[in-house]
């Protein structure tokens, strides 16, 4: 199975950044690739929550969204579109951060809300509250394609190890990890917990990346860290894409993750214990 990873340095308007997108897709599919993903934030980053509120729009009338299932429909691959915001109807107005598995018809075939929301403070001068403006999905994903398996994650949820392990017991052999992770906390944890995920699950990661600093007109920009990874179920990095934007392929062998579930099987020894 050919994959690719499309790696972005969006900004914060979705309609000059959706062209770049497109022609990155479509450069994949021209590549051979089958199942084509995109970060996190694919249609813009934001710092500013008022101009969010202006820009962002309802899954059913997102352009967005409306124009990558078209994309994904004249190519004829499976498209994940790392996450998107979108507006939501709730009380409180927050936003969904929701990734989205395209089929090759152009339908949606599943859909999944950021869980865990990036409240942290990284330094004395980058303070991120996701949840201010982002209410968290309540619901893991494991979704069927006819060549695998896939568990649904974004960004923040890598360090959430119990989320990957129900995954993969539920039967994923895929993980994606779409991201925009912070260029600092990304250059100390970034490779280490994706490569960790796999090694606990025994599947292969997927996680395609922002990059760079992206630049807004109504927000003080912010950066991220790139490098893009595929990592293999026994942990070995098969793609790391580095700090530009672009597309990097890498093949699947699905046998690999029974292969290394057989070698160390600890999926199936959870053991029941007190305290503490």
């Amino acid at each position: 199975m050919r994959c690719a990873l499309i790696q972005l340095n969006v900004t914060d308007d979705p309609a000059a950044n959706l062209p770049e997108t497109l022609t990155y897709i479509r450069a994949a599919a021209q590549g051979g690739a089958q199942f084509v993903l995109t970060p996190e934030c694919t249609s813009l980053l934001s710092s500013s929550r008022e101009h969010q509120r202006a820009t962002l729009r309802p899954e059913n009338e997102d352009p967005t969204l409306a124009a990558l299932r078209a994309e994904a429909a004249g190519l004829g691959i499976w498209l994940l579109i790392g996450s998107l915001g979108v507006l939501t109807g709730d009380a409180d107005g927050r936003f969904a951060n929701r990734s989205f598995l395209i089929a090759p018809d152009g339908a949606i075939a599943a859909r999944y809300d950021k869980i865990h929301m990036f409240d942290v403070n990284v330094s004395e001068t980058e303070v991120y509250r996701e949840s201010a403006a982002y209410r968290p999905g309540n619901r893991a994903v494991l979704a069927e394609t006819p060549w695998a398996k896939i568990g649904m994650a974004v960004c923040y949820d890598l360090r959430f190890p119990h989320l990957f392990r129900r995954l993969a017991q539920a039967g994923a052999q895929v993980l994606t990890v779409p991201a925009a992770f912070n260029h600092l906390t990304g250059a100390a944890h970034w490779e280490t917990l994706l490569r960790a995920r796999a090694i606990e699950t025994g599947c292969f990661v997927l996680a395609p990346a922002q990059t760079g600093f992206h630049a807004e007109a109504h927000g003080k920009g912010r950066m991220t860290h790139g490098h893009s990874l595929a990592v293999a179920p026994w942990g070995e990095v098969l793609v790391d894409a580095g700090g530009d934007p672009g597309v990097s392929f890498v093949d699947l062998d699905l046998a690999e993750v029974a292969r290394a579930r057989a070698r160390v099987p600890s999926l199936a020894h959870d053991r029941d214990f007190e305290g503490p």
